[in-house]
């Protein structure tokens, strides 16, 4: 009996997925609830499970396709004998002794066990799993062991597995590959933002001293005591919640003819990923201590970057915070991420001459900037909102004090 693999449904909206690395090949036993492909969509990557145990009997859509949700993309025959694991022949030559077939020098190489992660650094390096042994004997293959394979392994050893076009000419090449289902999304929502929402964008600069002391200070003991840095972003989620508390049109939004304000601060923060920006949310962050949002943050950026966020972790966020300054970006205009009214956008940290007290000194300085939905946010909301942040950051125990 034939068991269909269709698409599972993976969140509100979500109408299509890209087809990313089948686990399998037809003719492999599959186990029941075994991750068997790899699925994005516009939101978040997924492994979809065997529906049944059996033989991959049929595949209908390859990797690189498009499906859409409930579309039926692979068969399962439950009736298909044991395949037991696949296993990579030699040569297969006929044994001095016996009338038997045996494989010549090995005997055959089980394929090890891959951790997705693990499975996409093989894919963009052009290596095989069974290339590389697992750090655990028996167990599965980490994408930190491929990436100590990378590191001791020969520059020719890291080459892409993607060929480009050649249009003819010496030197003259193209490379043409399709945009991810995120990265599609991306550019549909950035469009859409542009479009639909009357943008406008102000901007102020915080002097960074007082937060750097703290960071000195309590380095260590914050340390020790979490088990995680203390960063400057648990510094601005703290000020945003602080900002966006007197400034509520900010973390807002239109419904039709209606303004929806909400009593509660999830705020997304933009993250980097080789699949493109993604906004993990911080659920009411106005709970959250700075340790907390310290090690939600680092977790969401590890998920991130491995392609285990869940969908439910990139929906519903009221305001964004988007740190270009990792990068070096010195001065930007964030893009608000709809149906939002406003994201913060931070810069790059330069010592900069300033006046303090009628003497030139020098402080470490940073841009930010506030884009805001202009069809409810006033100006003057707007960038009182951003001074109300800038005094939070250069006074820290106002966020303590609540003053």
């Amino acid at each position: 009996m034939s068991v269909e693999l269709k698409v599972p449904e993976v969140g509100e909206s979500v109408t299509e997925v890209y087809i990313g690395e089948w686990r399998k090949s037809e003719g492999d036993r599959v186990e029941l609830d075994e991750e068997l492909v790899e699925l994005e969509s516009e939101k978040a990557t997924f492994d979809a499970p065997a529906p049944a145990a059996g033989v991959l009997s049929k595949i209908l859509k390859k990797s690189g396709d498009t499906a859409e949700v409930g579309e039926v993309i692979a068969y399962i025959d439950e009736s298909g004998a044991d395949a037991g694991s696949r296993i990579r022949e030699n040569s297969a030559v006929e044994g001095p002794d016996s009338g038997i077939l045996t494989n010549s020098a090995t005997q055959g190489r089980l394929e090890p066990a891959v951790t997705p992660s693990a499975r996409r650094l093989l894919r963009e390096h052009g290596l095989d799993a069974d290339d590389i042994s697992p750090a655990e004997a028996g167990g599965r293959l980490t994408v930190e062991d491929v990436q100590q394979f990378l590191d001791q392994a020969e520059p020719e050893k890291r080459k892409s597995t993607r060929e480009p076009e050649r249009d003819g000419e010496p030197g003259r090449q193209t490379e043409t590959v399709p945009m991810t289902a995120i990265r599609r999304r991306i550019a549909q929502r950035l469009v859409e933002a542009q479009k639909n929402a009357a943008l406008l964008t102000t901007f102020n600069e915080i002097d960074m001293t007082a937060v750097n002391a703290l960071r000195r200070e309590y380095r260590e003991a914050f340390q020790e005591k979490y088990g995680i840095k203390l960063g400057f972003m648990s510094f601005f989620v703290k000020a945003a919640v602080d900002a966006l508390n007197q400034f509520p049109q900010l973390n807002a939004r239109i419904d039709g003819s209606n303004i929806v304000y909400h009593n509660y601060c999830d705020v997304g923060v933009a993250i980097g990923s080789d699949k493109g920006l993604v906004v993990p949310v911080l659920r009411n962050a106005e709970r959250m201590s700075f340790a907390e949002i310290e090690k939600t943050i680092d977790d969401l950026g590890r998920r991130a970057r491995d392609g285990k966020l869940s969908v439910e972790e990139l929906q519903g966020g009221t305001f964004t915070i988007s740190n270009g300054g990792i990068y070096g970006s010195l001065l930007s205009t964030p893009i608000v991420n709809p149906p939002q009214s406003g994201v913060l956008g931070m810069h790059a940290i330069q010592d900069r001459p300033v006046v303090r007290d009628g003497q030139i000194v020098i402080r470490p300085m940073m841009y930010v900037a506030l884009s805001y939905d202009h069809r409810i946010v006033d100006g003057r909301e707007a960038v009182t909102f951003l001074r109300r942040l800038r005094d939070a950051i250069e006074e820290p125990a106002r966020m303590l004090l609540e003053v």
